[in-house]
């Protein structure tokens, strides 16, 4: 396929889907890679694999299926990560990354997909979620203490392009703190980052404390927040693509780069939406165009993944906490709506959210797991007396 030969709307969704993607999520990214100890030089590392292993995945799968199948890192898996990985070695981080991809290989070979997200009661799924946003929402106004006026310029921006054009509101607050940044002379420099940034090997080491208590929630976030919704919007778009081989291949893309700072590879769901819309291509048949052209223009952002990574270092935290928080806003209402929205299963929901939310370790296993745990046992003792 020749971009020449796709129509410009169709190239402008797939540009639109990869914009959206790196301005709604790659600041989330960078707090995760820094909280595991990398530098920034290993951070610009791993962007640019991060774009090489999205944008080859997509073409893969879209070309194969000749369906708009986005894949996408795990927006809310990198939450998790960033609050989850402070006193974790390097290391271990990939271990952790390892560890998820081979469970999520496992479900895709054998097809337990579907039986796994039955079995954890998708309130406490969203409870879990909606603990571990909750900084990335509060961080959102604490930078307005310090800088004013790029933060406030950026949640004004946000919320009048919210109105108007909802899909673009966090990339104009991202231009728009950018803007002001720049203008106040709020930029650093680092010059240990270099435009093309060749990606870094770190050996893997494996931690039973870590794999139980960061693996084993960071896998089950990436599937039923990443790639159950994003398998969600296919068939919703009426995409029917079998399920196994798509958590195969991203499972195995994951598995192979991990060691490189690829930390997961899902379906893209809220993006995957741009390509599979009809301002894609008004035939159906043919929106895997709008796809594909999203690989090619995840590929460039990916030989200039260093680029990228200079941009967020330059700009103060408060930036990246601000616009971090704006990007998961609606992932945090939507998690907290789901969460409360069953009666008989709202105390085991809240249990689950305010024992994540507490930052609380026990036993080295972080408070994702733990308000799994107590959030299940709730939900066991609380479903049973209400049967009754």
């Amino acid at each position: 396929m020749r971009l020449s030969a796709v129509p410009l709307p169709t190239l402008f969704s797939g540009f639109i889907a990869v914009l959206v993607g790196y301005a709604s999520s790659a600041a989330i990214i960078w707090q995760a890679a820094a909280a595991a100890g990398a530098t920034p030089g290993q951070i610009a590392g791993w962007m640019t694999m991060l774009g090489l292993a999205m944008g080859f995945s997509t073409l893969f799968l879209t070309l194969r299926y000749r369906a708009p199948v986005l894949t996408a890192w795990s927006t809310p898996g990198a939450a998790l990560l960033a609050t989850s990985l402070h006193g974790v070695t390097l290391g271990e981080a990939i271990g952790v990354f390892i560890f998820a991809a081979a469970l999520i290989v496992v479900c895709g070979v054998t097809g337990l997909f579907a039986r796994l997200m039955r079995v954890i009661p998708h309130t406490l799924a969203a409870a879990m979620l909606a603990g571990i946003l909750l900084r990335f929402g509060l961080d959102t106004f604490s930078g307005l203490r310090d800088q004013a006026l790029m933060c406030g310029a950026m949640l004004v921006s946000w919320l009048i392009t919210k109105v108007f054009a909802p899909r673009y509101a966090v990339a104009v607050a991202l231009l728009v703190g950018l803007d002001v940044a720049i203008l106040s002379g709020n930029v650093s420099t680092h010059p240990g980052i270099s435009l093309f940034a060749a990606p870094v090997w770190t050996t893997p080491t494996f931690s039973l404390a870590t794999l139980i208590g960061i693996g084993l929630p960071f896998f089950l976030v990436t599937m039923a927040s990443q790639n159950a919704p994003g398998v969600a919007a296919l068939k919703a778009a009426g995409y029917n693509v079998p399920v196994s081989p798509l958590m195969t291949t991203t499972g195995l893309a994951t598995l192979v780069l991990a060691p490189f700072g690829v930390y997961s590879v899902g379906i893209a769901a809220i993006t995957a939406a741009i390509c599979q819309s009809e301002e894609a291509h008004p035939d159906p048949a043919r929106r895997w165009q709008a796809a594909a052209a999203a690989g090619v223009f995840y590929l460039l952002a990916g030989v200039f993944g260093g680029g990228i990574a200079i941009l967020l270092a330059a700009l103060p935290m408060a930036f990246i906490h601000t616009l971090a928080g704006r990007a998961l806003l609606g992932t945090l209402g939507g998690s907290l709506y789901q969460a409360l929205a069953h009666d008989t299963e709202r105390d085991a929901a809240v249990v689950t959210f305010l024992i994540t939310a507490s930052g609380l370790t026990l036993y080295g296993v972080s408070s994702a797991f733990w308000g799994l745990v107590g959030g299940g046992v709730c939900y066991a003792l609380l479903t049973r007396v209400h049967r009754r």
